[in-house]
């Protein structure tokens, strides 16, 4: 009796074909679940965000008190004037990504609304995700807490987070 040696010259093509279905079906599991969790990042970044914002404009109006609250987010900017010492109008209690009331960071747009003044003593800040970024959006004003809506517009009546 003859024996038929096999020789081994690599994967068949059903062992490729089945390999390659196999890595798709876990892409096609994998990828949904990626994308909620970016979404979940850009509203938690969000909501760290406004925080920061509340604490800055905080301390500018206990900072400049016949001022109240700035009429606009420049004013808490740090490269905003040519001098060292904080100012009124350069405040440095902001990086310089805020650079004016409606600005887009890490995925979302914010627009600070101040009222009228001198002292401003009430504003509001919205922040939208930009398109893909998410569903939640967020409110927060001079009172420090932060609403969310999923899928519409946040306001001073939305839940509270937490």
């Amino acid at each position: 009796m003859l024996k038929r040696q096999r020789r081994s010259r690599g994967f068949s093509l059903i062992e490729l074909l089945i390999v390659v279905t196999i890595i798709l079906i876990i892409a096609a599991i994998a990828i949904p679940k990626l994308l909620t969790v970016k979404q979940l990042a850009n509203a938690t970044a969000a909501v760290s965000n406004l925080h920061t914002l509340n604490t800055a404009l905080t301390a500018y109006a206990s900072e400049y008190p016949t001022i109240g609250y700035p009429t606009s987010l420049v004013d808490l900017d740090s490269t905003a004037g040519s001098t060292t010492a904080p100012t009124s109008t350069a405040a440095a209690l902001l990086s310089e990504e805020w650079n004016s009331n409606t600005v887009t960071v890490q995925q979302y747009n914010y627009v600070y609304t101040p009222t009228a003044g001198p002292p401003s003593t009430i504003y509001n800040i919205t922040a939208e995700p930009v398109t893909g970024a998410g569903t939640r959006d967020f409110y927060t004003d001079q009172s420090g807490e932060i609403r969310y809506a999923d899928g519409a517009a946040a306001t001073a009546t939305s839940p509270l987070i937490g």
